[in-house]
């Protein structure tokens, strides 16, 4: 009889390959900032700027991590390969890509806040994958900690999510991330993260391989170098590589094309690397591959043999970009054309795997799919400053049809405010067709409510949230699902404030406007025709001039005439901007303004089309 061998595995001991996951702001990157620091990465006294993993200007202005990002760090010999992975729902995404690379993570969760929404659901990834996981309570120094009770809650979701017996065994420490300490118990005195490496290094399984496969990559991020094009990153599963190698790329199509590794990389610290050949689990940067994307497998060319693609869950909503079409446009940007627009979306799909793309039969626009309005937001303003000038229109939820019912995508959504304030935020979300399914009360004047409620809802809610709160509310959000169509709701009850004319805005017309509403413009801003410049208190839209100006004659008053002083205008954001419009109107982006128009700029025939659609009802 014929025997049949079996394969066997082995392991590459220097290696430890583990993403950092957590909700956001529970504190990932300032937890890595001290693993650098500890782990000698850095020389001893050389001044560091705090979070620097945080490389994009979006990041370090916002606090968080929007692109999933590589490093590594040795401690005792090992080399750590460390993905520091988005925190926030709509970079989701990004979490389900790292993952491919990790043998393992930390799972960091607030000492304070407990298991949130986006901890359930990068758990619920990583647990998916059979991956090992490490439990880090992490800010154990704030006043209203309570670590116990979390970690108890830790165990409850692990349980939730179908953990089994081996990974509900898993180990857990304390920390104060910005402190750089991590111990066993409560009670333990260190002031170093010693305990954090060692655990990594016992816990988490080195990468696993077969000896006798030839090499394997999985692309599971993509950048690019103005000297060597396009740079394909990945874990290697099988095999090694060497620079000059002969490759094959196998793309979607199951396409084989080949090409000559040009370069070899690897990650040492923040930086990487030129190396003459890299073992099988460690991290990779390839270059000499132009057409390359995400999800493709980098093989021998005489051994071809492709991998499992990477897949995510599909996009919630989408908005329409366009062009700048309004009077003002080119006057701000450098780019303006339909075709640089289309080029950088597409690049944008090809960096980020929960972005999609779809072309419409107009040239000029463009629908965008993603996870969230944030998301849109971050890539919106990215193309901002890279000097882009663009339109874009409200975000709108993707609906599927099954068996002649619509189904509409449902959020969980967590709202920590005030008992004063939970009656206004409960019944703004029920007029909304949300239900509370859960309400925890700490006795600590704050309480913490669950909410099941549609995806479309919530565009546009955060604004009003913060107003009805104080600013003191803390809202979060996890797609959950769909669910039969719950129904119409009321939505901006307000109307705008029109512009009639072009011209620049005056301090005596926006005076006298303000009874009729919050205004966006402040005197001296140029206006056009069709440009929303305010919110109206009453519900229907009104055409304004802006522009007039006080008439004057040659009698004088008897007193001296007031200065016309005008309230402060609050600087108009993106997410402001995006979740105020309604389907008529868009917002215009460019690279130093942001301002509100209507689709149809010409009062009259806004009203023609008023009158035409009262005629077909």
């Amino acid at each position: 009889m014929e025997k049949h061998t079996v394969k066997k595995k082995v392991s590459n001991e220097k290696i430890r390959n583990i993403a950092i996951i957590a909700h956001v702001d529970h504190g990932k990157t300032t937890l890595v900032d001290h693993m650098f620091r500890q782990s000698g990465t850095f020389r001893a006294g050389l001044e560091l700027d705090e979070r620097i993993m945080d490389t994009m200007d979006l990041e370090k202005e916002r606090g968080i991590t929007i692109a999933a990002k590589n490093c590594s760090v040795r401690w005792k010999g090992v080399k750590i390969n460390i993905i520091d992975t988005p925190g926030h729902a709509d970079f989701s995404g990004e979490v389900e890509r790292a993952l491919t690379m990790a043998d393992g993570a930390i799972l960091l969760v607030d000492a304070s806040e407990g298991p949130l929404p986006q901890t359930r659901f990068v758990l619920k990834k990583t647990l998916e994958k059979g991956l090992k996981v490490i439990v880090v309570i992490n800010k154990i120094d704030r006043k209203d900690g309570r670590p116990d009770k979390v970690l108890d809650e830790i165990y409850d979701l692990f349980i939730d999510l179908g953990a089994d017996d081996e990974q509900l065994n898993f180990s857990y420490l304390y920390a104060i991330g910005r402190q750089g300490i991590a111990k066993k118990s409560l009670t333990e005195e260190t002031d170093n993260l010693n305990h954090l490496f060692d655990t990594i290094i016992d816990e988490i399984p080195p990468p696993e391989f077969d000896k006798e496969e030839p090499f394997q990559m999985l692309v599971s991020d993509l950048g690019y170098s103005d000297y060597l094009g396009r740079l394909a990153i990945g874990r290697i599963f099988n095999g090694n590589a060497k620079f000059n190698n002969i490759m094959v790329c196998i793309n979607d199509q199951n396409e084989h094309i080949p090409f000559k590794i040009s370069k070899l990389q690897v990650y040492e610290g923040m930086k990487l690397q030129e190396a003459e050949i890299v073992e099988s689990g460690d991290i990779a940067v390839l270059s000499g591959m132009e057409d390359v994307k995400i999800g493709d497998t980098i093989c021998m060319k005489e051994f071809p043999k492709a991998m499992k693609r990477i897949t995510v869950d599909e996009p919630t909503i989408f908005m329409e970009f366009t062009i700048n079409t309004s009077p003002l446009s080119g006057q701000d940007g450098k780019i303006v054309q339909s075709a640089k627009i289309h080029e950088r979306l597409i690049k944008e799909t090809l960096q980020n795997v929960a972005i999609r793309l779809e072309q419409t039969e107009e040239r000029e626009r463009f629908t965008v799919k993603g996870r969230g309005e944030f998301q849109m937001a971050i890539l919106i303003e990215t193309m901002r400053r890279e000097g882009f000038e663009l339109s874009v229109g409200r975000p709108k939820v993707i609906y599927k049809h099954e068996n002649g019912e619509i189904l509409e995508p449902i959020e969980v959504l967590h709202v920590d405010c005030a008992e004063d304030f939970l009656g206004i935020v409960t019944e703004k979300l029920s007029m909304r067709k949300g239900r509370m399914t859960n309400l925890v009360n700490n006795g600590h004047g704050r309480v913490r409510g669950e909410f099941s409620i549609p995806s479309r809802s919530l565009i546009g809610y955060r604004d009003e949230f913060l107003t009805d709160t104080r600013g003191t509310g803390i809202m979060n959000t996890l797609f959950s699902g769909y669910e039969p169509f719950r129904g119409e709701f009321p939505s901006r009850s307000t109307g705008s404030i029109i512009s009639d004319r072009q011209g620049k805005s005056v301090a005596y017309a926006l005076f006298h406007l303000e009874p009729r509403g919050r205004l966006f413009v402040a005197p001296g801003e140029q206006v056009y025709e069709g440009m929303i410049i305010g919110e109206n208190n009453k519900s229907g839209d009104i055409n304004v001039n802006p522009t007039k100006e006080k008439k004057l004659t040659n009698m004088r008053a008897s007193g001296k005439d007031d200065s016309t002083v005008c309230s402060p205008v609050q600087p108009m954001t993106l997410e402001r901007a995006i979740n105020f419009i309604k389907d008529d109107e868009m917002v215009e982006v460019v690279p130093h303004s942001i301002r509100l128009h209507k689709k149809v700029f010409s009062a009259q025939k806004r009203h023609m089309l008023r009158s035409v659609n009262y005629k077909n009802k």
